[in-house]
């Protein structure tokens, strides 16, 4: 994906990612902004991202935490399913950087994506997928994100041949100038999931949706 294929962005903020203690300090936009219509210019802030690859790099092993749930080695998502809103991708592809310091974004309207600063799926701290709404008049991969219910299976399939299943423990809609980082990047004592999009209404002048919508899910079992 290059700098000009797809330029909006996701509201990302401090990743500060759980038990991966590399911390890399960077400058970045993390707007979730215009999953439909034209782009957006970017705009600035500060963060500190996890940097999981180094961890990796260490060997990480299986961890149990002090709650009792165990941690997986580091493999990245491969598929993902989400039957109450019909979702089940094809290949979720990694997101990084754009060289402006915005989150990267799918370059269509049904791919998800994992961004790879993030813990995987499974490993101690919150995951990070993305996907849009809607692109170009295509009702995007998490179309129906805002819908998931409570307690409803986020099940990611991980290129380990482990399969993570996890319960959704709660939606939320943010105005884009308020997004919570802290909340949706934060250290987390289990593994966590967060799926990404925009919502709420869209602005035709900017060509931008005006609010986030966050799927917080928990580890419940593993295959």
């Amino acid at each position: 994906m290059t700098a000009t294929s797809v330029r909006r962005r996701w509201q990302a903020g401090t990743a500060t990612g759980a038990a991966l203690v590399v911390l890399v300090a960077v400058l970045l936009m993390g707007f979730l902004t215009g999953c439909s219509g034209p782009a957006a210019a970017p705009a600035p802030t500060s963060t500190a991202l996890t940097d999981a690859s180094v961890a990796a790099d260490e060997g990480t092993a299986e961890t149990t935490t002090e709650s009792g749930t165990e941690a997986l080695p580091r493999a990245r998502p491969a598929t993902m399913e989400i039957p109450a809103i019909g979702v089940s991708t094809g290949e979720i592809i990694d997101l990084g950087l754009e060289p402006d310091g915005a989150l990267e974004v799918p370059a269509d309207a049904v791919t998800a994506g994992w961004f790879s600063k993030s813990p995987t799926p499974g490993e101690l701290g919150p995951s990070v997928i993305a996907g849009h709404v809607d692109y170009r008049k295509v009702p995007g991969v998490f179309f129906r994100l805002h819908e998931l219910p409570v307690g409803e299976q986020v099940t990611v399939h991980r290129e380990d041949g482990t399969s993570v299943e996890f319960t959704v423990d709660r939606v939320e809609r943010y105005p884009k100038a308020e997004f919570p980082t802290d909340e949706v990047y934060g250290n987390t004592e289990v593994p966590e999931l967060r799926l990404i999009t925009c919502g709420g209404a869209f602005d035709s002048s900017s060509g931008e949706y005006v609010d986030n919508v966050v799927a917080y899910a928990t580890m419940t079992s593993v295959a």
